[in-house]
């Protein structure tokens, strides 16, 4: 049984941090909203509790909102359903200008991008005309596990997404169309996503969450091994220009850490000792114009608090040079989704 909000707040505000660096402005590109999560894993998150966290001190000035399945429609024609989220959002957005708080400044969207080129126009055209202005790209996750190794989610029911010429044609015209593609997949599809990006190179992919490292099931004693293949991968992938990483999402409980277990949640030292290899990586391999931080709220809210996050990344980034700090908090997301 999920916490509830109250009931999680109370486990974060067991580890509160002074603020670092706090008037660092920082773009965070990836966030969900929903009133109901399916399997009630999550509490619900909408403005109210984003905001709750973006004020919680650290200086967010814009959000990016990501699809998740909510708010559907029911009725009418079934590819059109996904326009319900972005009704949704754009109500959230609107309602989020001149607060003096954070602003959602764009969304990304989802459709199926397996489908006729005319039903993909058509939904494009939907997103845009509902968003008022915010409309970005589209996520289709390729997120595939055969197997229920991960104890996590699904994003597709197929196992060879990436490699289908029907989608690969639908991304293909994301990029003709001016779109980004964002998706997110586990470690062990990196390969797949790859010839992706190779096989796409005039689409903007945004690769969430590092390709999803799994640290558990049949991974849970193989941390070195899965570390090694994700970085011949990893250097592979950045060597695609069309390809961004939004690093974050590391928090997830397939990515094998256990903080959600915990009776406390980890410090900014403990998520840093634990990850850094993985962010340094990332961003030697594609460089700061081309990673961008995330929180993945609230999903990686299991694990560890927004100002928790933020701290951690700051102290990752400490000698950096101020020019690749600002691509990384805020630059890079501002170009790639047009804000």
């Amino acid at each position: 049984m999920a916490l509830t909000t109250a009931e999680q707040k109370v486990w974060l505000d067991q580890v509160i941090e002074p603020i670092i660096d706090p008037e660092r402005e920082i773009v965070d590109p990836h966030h969900h909203m929903w009133r109901s999560v399916a399997g009630g894993m999550l509490p619900p998150f909408l403005l109210e509790d984003l905001w709750n966290d973006t004020e919680s001190g650290h200086n967010i000035k814009k959000t990016v909102f990501m699809e998740c399945g909510t708010e559907y429609h029911t009725t009418g024609p079934a590819h059109l359903y996904p326009v319900g989220e972005t009704e949704f959002v754009t109500a959230a957005a609107q309602a989020s200008r001149g607060q003096g708080k954070a602003e959602i400044a764009a969304l990304v969207a989802h459709t199926d991008l397996t489908q006729d080129s005319g039903l993909i126009r058509e939904v494009l055209d939907a997103h845009a005309a509902t968003s008022k202005g915010l409309f970005r790209g589209i996520r289709q996750g390729g997120a595939h596990d055969a197997d229920h190794v991960t104890g996590w989610l699904n994003a597709t029911p197929f196992p060879d997404l990436y490699r289908q010429p029907a989608f690969r044609r639908g991304v293909a015209l994301l990029g003709e169309l001016g779109l980004t593609y964002d998706t997110w997949h586990y470690h062990f599809q990196n390969e797949d996503y790859l010839a992706l990006a190779q096989a796409t190179p005039n689409t903007v992919m945004v690769l969430d969450h590092f390709g999803s490292p799994v640290r558990v099931g049949p991974f849970a004693d193989k941390h070195d091994e899965v570390f090694d293949q994700w970085k011949k991968d990893i250097l592979a992938i950045s060597r695609c220009d069309n390809v961004v990483a939004k690093i974050g999402g590391l928090a997830m409980p397939c990515n094998g850490y256990g903080w959600e277990q915990g009776s406390i949640p980890p410090t900014s030292d403990e998520v840093v000792a634990a990850q850094r290899d993985y962010y340094l990586y990332a961003i030697d391999c594609f460089g700061p114009e081309r990673c961008m931080f995330e929180s993945n709220f609230p999903v990686d809210k299991l694990s560890l608090s927004y100002q928790v996050y933020w701290n951690a990344m700051k102290k990752l980034t400490a000698d950096f040079s101020e020019a690749d700090k600002d691509a990384l908090f805020s630059g890079t997301a501002t170009r790639v989704y047009k804000l």
